[in-house]
């Protein structure tokens, strides 16, 4: 009887234990300290007895937490014995599937992941989640095809501190890290205990340099401290930033921002007088660098707010540039205490502002929306909808100089956490196409807050890809080879009166203008074949089977604009297909050397629709010729992309036999600006020189590493002292005006060279028109450098 009791006494304190254990660790779950409720429930599941139902609370509570830090690796452990011990799916454990094949796609075990993806599937039919990432991940290759035109690097800016969320700013990068200068107080979120966020500088020597490692390089296999960090946008306050949130800025007396001129390599705090004990960042720059527009927990002017559920939200604000002090702070109208909003990105002209947001009516998690300004003020927001929205997150929205809009999310398919996306617009709600921009950039691990150009030849991206997804780094891309590796193309072949497809018909493929390129194929047994295309080719495409008439078509994949894939039907019985609708128009022109006005080959052209705003592509051969079928009615601009080359670009109309002839400077080209003239013996920028000036100011932003000579040249009349010194202060007066304008002066060098370089022969002594004289009196600009 007492050995009885006393292992009932055993058996209730052991149960009390438990309880007590869980109920601390639920305590630590509810406040989102995932960290702390780690070790207790391991503690809980190791040493305590639970019921069937309370071991399996556990589990999924763990799973979570170990999801939420980013610990993919014991997500899929606890995910796996938590379903496993399932004979049937409960309702409230569905979600726990989703997480778990999410997990295994982290952790690059994509078959296991597409079998869940489809469990889950069955039991949420509607989440199309479930079907879309099962589709890809039966052939997640297609994903990897462009991965060798792509090269990467780890930049040495990298601590074993998380880097994150890059943005141009003057001539380096903004970005967010968690390293804490000296002595400096150290604030920690109980997330998983780490520390708070700053925004830091890096000047253009350090982040275009050469301090980067390639990527696989020893350096980027040294250890790292881990810190795991990820977080949904704008839980609360207690919570530690990281790629799925705006990361927080730490707090500091200093006053003023740190400019480009102020660094000298080594990143610097950068705006410590947007800081508060809270978060901010990430940041956009508006053009001219005068405001910045910024994510910071609800606390403004030393008030802090929460909703009413007693949660810390996020909102957005924009700060003014007033004498090197970020002031002003202001609140966007379109904020709220009840949800977060955050993540900006403005559009070209400034005119538009994308962020993400889990306002009431989206499609699920975090969404993003579009603002526009008017008449000062910002519009109510509009969701971007269906194509870009999904039931996951949306983040991290970047707008690149063309107007294309880059985001991350976990709702399309991807290789696993957060993927980068590329976003058409046609207007600033209506989406062209979304699509995954593959391997390299993309990883299993998270992948967000690109910033790169319109062709994406050169760029930044954060990533956690390294050490298993430890902590975030930042990488530079260049782009070696053509955006798309091959345009993917699906044949189906059919019977054109029974609708029936052809099995085993028979595919002749030649691409024109290369040498042995004619391949053969055959379709399968539902009349499909895929086969994977070279970019900017065109091709002749014959169908044939026994008992059909052989079907013939062209197919071309120049102008592309996406990669797609693209399905293609031909039917037999004699019918013919007409691939695509007759040219109507077209556009012809060359690319030429500014200096010696010789074709440039491997020129990527791109012709842009003014109407409606849609985009062709091709490559130059070695004519430097290029040609884009349009339809008429339209004006169109032509731009010109090159490594370490430059050019205005041209507005032309469709012709039937006129060809434009767009020219390429490069460095050490020394190019005439038109129409820049001065009154007499005055050296103050004119009205109708300003004009000039001001295309001048759109070509610097347009090739923001470019480096020039302002030349101002004089005819021989006066004396050469005189023209001298007259020339040199217009030539500071230029410089001047782009400053004005927003271009840093120490990209610009101010040259008076009076009449020392004369065009023609009207030199002192010499007898010459008004117009010959005129020739003389010229502004120039030298390329110093490109890129």
């Amino acid at each position: 009887m007492r050995y009885l009791l006393c292992c009932l006494v055993i058996f209730f304190a052991g149960l009390a234990m438990a309880q007590s254990m869980l109920k601390q660790a639920d305590r630590q779950f509810d406040v989102l300290a995932f960290s702390n409720a780690i070790d207790l429930y391991e503690q809980a599941l190791n040493h305590t007895k639970l019921s069937d139902e309370e071991r399996l609370a556990t589990l999924s509570k763990l799973g979570y937490s170990y999801r939420q830090i980013q610990d993919t690796q014991n997500a899929e452990r606890v995910y796996r014995t938590m379903l496993g011990s399932l004979k049937e799916p409960k309702n409230e454990y569905i979600p726990c599937y989703l997480y778990f094949a999410q997990a295994l796609a982290s952790n690059g075990k994509y078959k296991e992941s597409q079998e869940i993806y489809e469990r889950y599937s069955n039991y949420q039919s509607d989440d199309q989640r479930g079907k879309q990432f099962s589709r890809l991940y039966n052939d997640v290759s297609i994903l990897s095809r462009n991965s060798g035109n792509y090269k990467i690097e780890f930049l040495e800016i990298n601590t074993t501190k998380a880097e994150f969320s890059p943005m141009y700013y003057k001539e380096g990068l903004v970005f967010v890290s968690n390293k804490r200068p000296g002595n400096a107080l150290k604030r920690v979120f109980s997330w998983d205990n780490s520390a708070f966020l700053d925004l830091y500088y890096m000047p253009d020597a350090a982040v275009m340099g050469e301090t980067v490692a390639s990527l696989g390089g020893a350096s980027i296999n040294r250890k790292k401290k881990r810190t795991k960090s990820l977080r949904t946008l704008g839980e609360d306050e207690y919570t530690d930033p990281t790629a799925n949130d705006s990361r927080t800025v730490g707090f500091s007396s200093a006053k003023t921002a740190l400019s480009a001129e102020e660094s000298s390599g080594e990143s610097r705090n950068f705006g410590r007088s947007l800081n508060t004990r809270y978060h901010e960042g990430p940041v956009a720059f508006t053009k001219d660098g005068a405001k910045v527009f910024f994510t910071r927990n609800n606390y403004n002017k030393g008030k802090y707010r929460e909703s009413s559920d007693g949660i810390n939200k996020l909102k957005l604000y924009v700060a003014e540039d007033k004498k090197g002090v970020w002031g002003d702070v202001q609140e966007l109208p379109f904020n709220s205490d009840e949800y977060s909003t955050g993540h900006p990105a403005l559009s070209p002209n400034d005119k538009l502002l994308f962020f993400s947001s889990d306002r009431p009516g989206g499609f699920g998690g975090t969404d993003l929306y579009v603002s526009g300004l008017k008449d000062g003020k910002w519009s109510e927001p509009v969701n971007l909808g269906s194509a870009i929205n999904t039931k996951g997150n949306e983040l991290f929205p970047f707008v690149d100089d063309r107007g294309n809009l880059y985001f991350s999310s976990d709702g399309h398919p991807g290789l696993g956490d957060l993927d980068i996306f590329y976003a058409q617009l046609t207007d600033k709600t209506v989406v062209r196409s979304v699509q995954n921009i593959g391997e390299p950039l993309n990883s299993s691990k998270d992948d967000f807050g690109i910033v790169t150009d319109g062709a994406r030849l050169l760029g930044f991206i954060s990533s956690n890809r390294l050490n298993g997804g430890a902590d975030d780094d930042i990488y530079r891309f260049r782009r070696e080879g053509p955006l798309y590796a091959c345009r993917e193309l699906t044949i189906n072949v059919f019977d054109s009166e029974t609708k029936r497809p052809i099995g085993n018909a028979q595919l002749d493929i030649e691409q024109k203008d290369v040498q042995d390129g004619r391949r053969q194929t055959q379709t399968d047994a539902e009349g499909n074949i895929r086969i994977c295309l070279d970019p900017e080719s065109e091709f002749r495409i014959s169908a044939s089977m026994n008992g059909y008439l052989t079907n013939r078509l062209g197919f071309s994949t120049k102008g592309l604009s996406d990669d797609q894939p693209v399905r293609l039907e031909i039917p037999l019985n004699g019918a013919q297909v007409i691939a695509s609708q007759p040219v109507k128009s077209k556009i012809r022109g060359r690319i030429l050397t500014h200096s010696e006005r010789q074709p440039i080959e491997g020129v990527e052209v791109i012709l842009r629709n003014l109407c409606d705003s849609t985009v062709l592509e091709m490559v130059t051969g070695p004519e430097g010729n290029y040609e884009f079928s349009v339809a008429p009615g339209c004006e169109y601009i032509v731009e010109a992309l090159k490594d370490c080359m430059g050019t205005t670009g041209a507005r032309v109309t469709p012709a039937a036999d006129g060809t434009t002839e767009l020219t390429m400077f490069r460095e050490g080209d020394i190019i005439e600006i038109d129409n820049i003239y001065y009154d007499l013996d005055q050296w103050t920028i004119r009205p109708d020189a300003a004009i000039e000036l001001d295309k001048l100011v759109a070509l610097m932003k347009k090739y923001p590493a470019m480096r020039i000579e302002m030349r101002s040249h004089t005819d021989s009349r006066g004396s050469a002292l005189y023209n001298k010194t007259l020339s040199t202060k217009r030539a500071r007066a230029a410089v001047a005006y782009l400053v004005k304008g927003g271009i840093v002066a120490k990209r610009m060098k101010a040259g008076g060279y009076g009449e020392s370089v004369l065009l023609n022969e009207c030199k002192d002594g010499v007898k010459c028109t008004e117009a010959e004289h005129q020739r003389n009196r010229r502004t120039e600009i030298k390329i110093l450098q490109v890129e």
